[in-house]
């Protein structure tokens, strides 16, 4: 699929990759709240978690079935078959379509070196697996994703075998082929290269899983679709397993900033919201730094800046923060200078004249000097300035 396209499918696997973070784990009443609330803002696919026979993991299916998702496909993900069985007795494949989900994505190996050291089987018989697994499934009536593990480390040591795997799931009937940088050591212009080489001989949808062990899974989520993928995965707030996956919260604004369809006016407004809500779900306190939904994301603290921002938003905010439901926050501290007091004053309703600004902007460098810290105390600073203007006792 050579030619651009400006639509970008989401697809969210926090409660499956997100879940394999150190320290992140959710219950089944938790994953359909989550399921529940991402379907809310119109993400496209939800993985909803391995297709096993565990109780948990048949009772999220059951549970999510009941539940009206909209448009939302709930996703059950499973592995090829096993090198020594046929598909049609393969028990993994089995519980896929036990599921009752619609959609399945299959991961499958497409490096060689993971198929002849780790797998311990044939170059030939790996893409057998592949197609055989799509194609059972696919003789049940389901939507696959192919998910190409380890693609571009593959890639870059054998590009013919990573290519061949994903023309034998074309064949099969994949609907997308995931480029998976399952390692994470891949680089934006890496991905973008090879990405766009694929995009331009694949008939189907191409998509993205990035991984963050260089600190580029956003990045290089985002080159992919500028190269041509049409469909990006990845956890909200970059849960998963050793760093962690893409952000698909920066991942969706990025975009969006790049005139990419993603999510309707009203649900990118949520997006700060739907962050800090999972946050508390997994009982992990917030990252204030987060790209575009952190506390501190639209927080001024110099006094150059918030001169400037308060006269020009622009000036100093690359998006406005409302486009992502955040808001604009200005510091009081010995940084300061005269706007950021002022602003505070009005934020207080406290009514001060230019002399009065001056001799606040003052009292408040002098007291921090002395050890006092006001930029995260603003009851302390209320009082203080109310005390310093004769108006509280």
């Amino acid at each position: 699929m050579s030619e651009i396209s400006r639509k970008c499918q989401l697809y969210d696997t926090t409660l499956r990759d997100g879940a394999q973070g150190e320290g992140v784990s959710f219950s089944t009443d938790d994953k359909v709240k989550v399921a529940k609330t991402l379907a809310g803002i119109g993400i496209d696919f939800i993985e909803a978690g391995y297709a096993s026979s565990s109780t948990e993991d048949t009772e999220i299916f059951r549970r999510l079935s009941e539940i009206d998702m909209d448009r939302t496909r709930v996703v059950a993900f499973g592995s090829t078959r096993k090198k020594k069985l046929k598909a049609e007795d393969d028990p993994g494949l089995k519980m896929l379509i036990e599921t009752g989900a619609k959609t399945v994505t299959l991961y499958g190996k497409s490096w060689d070196l993971h198929v002849e050291k780790i797998l311990g089987t044939t170059l030939e018989n790996n893409l057998d697996m592949v197609y055989d697994s799509i194609r059972f499934l696919r003789s049940k009536g389901l939507e696959v994703i192919f998910d190409a593990e380890h693609f571009f480390d593959g890639f870059k040591e054998n590009l013919d075998y990573s290519l061949a795997v994903l023309e034998r799931a074309e064949e099969a009937g994949a609907s997308v082929l995931v480029l998976c940088d399952t390692n994470g050591g891949s680089f934006p212009n890496q991905i973008g290269d090879i990405t766009s080489k694929v995009c331009d001989r694949a008939k189907c949808e191409v998509g993205i899983h990035a991984h963050n062990d260089t600190e580029c899974a956003v990045a290089n989520s985002i080159s992919a679709v500028i190269a041509g993928a049409t469909h990006v995965q990845g956890t909200i707030n970059g849960f998963g397993e050793r760093t962690g996956n893409a952000n698909l919260i920066s991942v969706i604004a990025g975009l969006h900033k790049l005139g990419y369809e993603t999510l309707a006016q009203e649900s990118m407004a949520k997006l700060t919201d739907v962050s800090r809500y999972i946050d508390r779900i997994v009982n992990v306190r917030s990252n204030p730094h987060m790209p575009y939904v952190g506390e501190s994301a639209f927080t001024h603290k110099a006094g150059q800046h918030i001169d400037a921002v308060l006269k020009l938003p622009k000036a100093y905010e690359h998006i406005s923060p409302s486009l992502v439901g955040n808001k604009r926050r200005v510091l009081a501290s010995k940084q300061s200078g005269k706007a950021a007091i002022l602003n505070k004053a009005r934020q207080f309703k406290l009514e001060v004249g230019e002399g009065q600004v001056e001799s606040l902007t003052k009292m408040v460098k002098e007291l921090e000097k002395e050890g006092y810290e006001f930029e995260n105390a603003d009851g302390s600073l209320f009082l203080r300035m109310a005390e310093h203007l004769g108006v509280y006792q």
